[in-house]
């Protein structure tokens, strides 16, 4: 199957926190091939870093201030994201590498924040009429493989499972982190075919 894989950066993993940046990319798990030349990317503006700092939790303030920042100065209003990325969804390539069907999105815990945020942000009935109600979380995938004794316990961590892949530290920038999703995904794939 073909697959969008994208990721999002928040200001956090509170329900009221920002879209700051997002990046996609699609791929295809029959031939292992990811798409780089239709991949996209955007900074979503947010308020300025100093005054989001107070109610920002530790771990954000420390490790995104730079991302933040650059959301901040550089980043697009979301209306302007949503109307960009669904011309990406309607562009004559797309279409055309998805066959025209209904985009299934791909990512490593999705269900948690990233999809719950896009609903939220861009509307539960415009992400519905965009892509298909079905969609692959890595983090449950790898579970599975837990649950069957493929993987060790922990590996449904995405730095955990980057190490054991050797594929070196999680980047936590969207473009990065949907690129390397799928890459984890193919290679687990390709591990654990049963046709080998």
């Amino acid at each position: 199957m073909k697959y969008l894989s994208f990721d999002i950066e928040a200001t956090g993993l509170e329900e009221d926190a920002l879209i700051i940046e997002f990046g996609m990319v699609p791929f295809d798990a029959e031939t292992g091939i990811i798409a780089t030349e239709l991949s996209k990317h955007f900074y979503i503006k947010c308020p300025s870093f100093e005054s989001l700092e107070p109610n920002l939790n530790e771990w954000v303030a420390k490790h995104n201030k730079e991302l933040i920042q650059k959301a901040h100065k550089s980043g697009i209003p979301l209306e302007t994201f949503k109307t960009e990325l669904e011309s990406y969804l309607d562009s004559k390539e797309t279409k055309e590498y998805f066959n025209n069907e209904r985009i299934v999105l791909f990512g490593k815990s999705i269900s948690a924040i990233d999809l719950p945020f896009l609903n939220r942000d861009l509307g539960w009935e415009w992400m519905n009429k965009q892509f298909h109600h079905r969609n692959l979380d890595l983090s449950c995938y790898t579970m599975g493989l837990i649950d069957m004794g493929l993987l060790e316990k922990g590996m449904d961590s995405g730095a955990k499972l980057m190490e054991f892949l050797e594929m070196g530290e999680v980047e936590h920038t969207a473009l990065e982190d949907a690129v390397n999703t799928a890459k984890m995904y193919l290679k687990l794939l390709d591990k654990f075919k049963t046709d080998k």
